[in-house]
């Protein structure tokens, strides 16, 4: 990552907290935050309002613009709410914005589930959490990023990424 800003995803299945640990993530970092759910045509969000998962291609040109948005903000640093469950999605982001540094919040289904039920302001359904873990491929060790539990406090989530991007600066000067 060398002296530039840092470009996170926050990562997971809906109602993991990608957009509340981005959210305080953004300004503990001095960073831009955008939730990735805005970077949806309304096709996507018209198939997943109606409980329908979104295939590949659905999401080509969806992670294309979130890679995008992060590579425009590489001078002043980022951090975008993203699913990418897929280590391919996160291959994509990668080749558009390659110091991307991927925060994994993983937990129970029993608690997303849970938490999407209880959503009045989402078009994700609670229906659609197992398929999100059916495809879910966690980050591995080649991949640029930690994993941390979603039940913890986000005070100590944000402690913990501030940490581990610390720790990366300080390896790649």
């Amino acid at each position: 990552m060398g002296n530039a800003a840092p470009l996170v995803v926050v990562m997971g299945v809906c109602g993991s907290g990608k957009s509340t640990l981005a959210e305080a993530l953004a300004p503990a970092l001095a960073i831009h935050t955008a939730d990735a759910d805005t970077f949806h045509p309304q096709a996507n969000v018209d198939k997943m309002s109606a409980g329908t998962p979104l295939t590949d291609a659905d999401r080509l040109p969806w992670l294309d613009a979130i890679g995008q948005w992060l590579a425009d903000h590489r001078e002043s640093g980022a951090v975008v709410s993203c699913s990418a469950l897929k280590s391919t999605y996160r291959d994509r982001l990668r080749t558009i914005a390659p110091d991307v540094f991927f925060v994994h919040l993983a937990g129970p289904i029993d608690v997303v589930t849970e938490r999407v039920a209880e959503r009045s302001d989402h078009f994700m359904p609670s229906s659609l959490v197992a398929s999100q873990y059916d495809i879910l491929e966690p980050l591995t060790p080649a991949e640029h990023g930690l994993t941390l539990d979603f039940t913890l406090p986000v005070p100590q989530l944000v402690e913990q990424v501030s940490a581990a991007l610390s720790s990366t600066s300080r390896e790649t000067r």
